[in-house]
């Protein structure tokens, strides 16, 4: 009994009581966004509707930021070397402290020392004490703006990884810009779909969901080994007496958007 008939041109998917029609589809379809902005330096338009072993498509203008990154680690190189010589010095300090303190304790103890004797011994330990405990301060200040710097290495490397789009194994379906233009974060720049394997959609109707794992998916009255790998629970906005479901199965040799037919049974 025929229920329903769709208009082709309106519908992906045909039901005749329980066959189905599906495009062969990639598996994931994904528009890439600008992680930053910047000035679009060059486009790939050759890469433009190929399958991309591994390319750079878009180059965002970065050479500010390599500048940056350069001048930051030269920063990093000068502190460190800051930070090492202030390690000597408070090691030195550290050992006029004790130094400084065992004359002060002995003088203490001299009955025939003189309180001014016994107050510059003192004084004496205690600016070699506070000499110490300044360059030790500087050490934590030093190794505080080392880790800043470093972050700042790390922001940067990712704000330039973020300016090269780099597709790898992936089908560079349209480019969105071009050259010359700027973008800002959440521009689209490129329309990309995995195609490393496939999948069919269709859209089954409730009585159709009863015993699902148990059935066998038949492909052009041919029966398979694949089953539905995934079925929404909610029904479908657009045919919302039917609910959506995906077959995975192997990218196709030739080209996508194949009509099948399909039931399952």
């Amino acid at each position: 009994m025929i229920k329903k008939i769709l208009p082709f041109l309106c519908m992906p998917l045909f039901v005749f009581a329980k066959v189905h029609y599906a495009k062969v589809e990639p598996y994931e379809s994904v528009v890439l966004k600008a992680a930053t902005s910047g000035l679009v330096l060059k486009v790939d338009l050759d890469a433009e509707g190929r399958l991309i072993a591994s390319k750079r498509v878009i180059h965002l203008d970065d050479t500010l930021d390599y500048i940056n990154l350069k001048d930051t680690k030269k920063s990093i190189a000068f502190l460190k070397e800051m930070l090492r010589i202030n390690k000597d010095i408070a090691t030195s300090l550290k050992e006029t402290v004790r130094r400084q303190k065992g004359r002060y304790e002995r003088m203490s103890k001299i009955s025939t020392a003189s309180q001014t004797q016994k107050d510059n011994t003192y004084s004496a330990f205690t600016s070699a004490k506070t000499q110490y405990l300044s360059t030790r301060e500087k050490i934590i200040s030093l190794e505080k703006q080392i880790l800043d710097m470093e972050y700042k290495v790390a922001q940067l490397k990712d704000v330039i990884e973020k300016k090269s789009i780099i597709l790898k194994n992936k089908y560079l379906y349209k480019l969105l810009v071009k050259e010359g233009d700027f973008v800002a974060p959440g521009t689209p720049l490129a329309n990309v779909k995995d195609a490393s394997r496939a999948k069919l959609v269709l859209f089954l109707e409730p009585e159709e969901l009863t015993n699902i794992a148990q059935k066998k998916v038949y492909i052009d009255d041919k029966e398979t080994t694949y089953k539905i790998d995934k079925i929404w629970k909610i029904a479908d906005e657009k045919y919302i007496s039917s609910y959506r479901a995906e077959i995975y199965i192997p990218a196709p040799k030739e080209v996508f958007s194949k009509l099948m037919k399909l039931e399952i049974r």
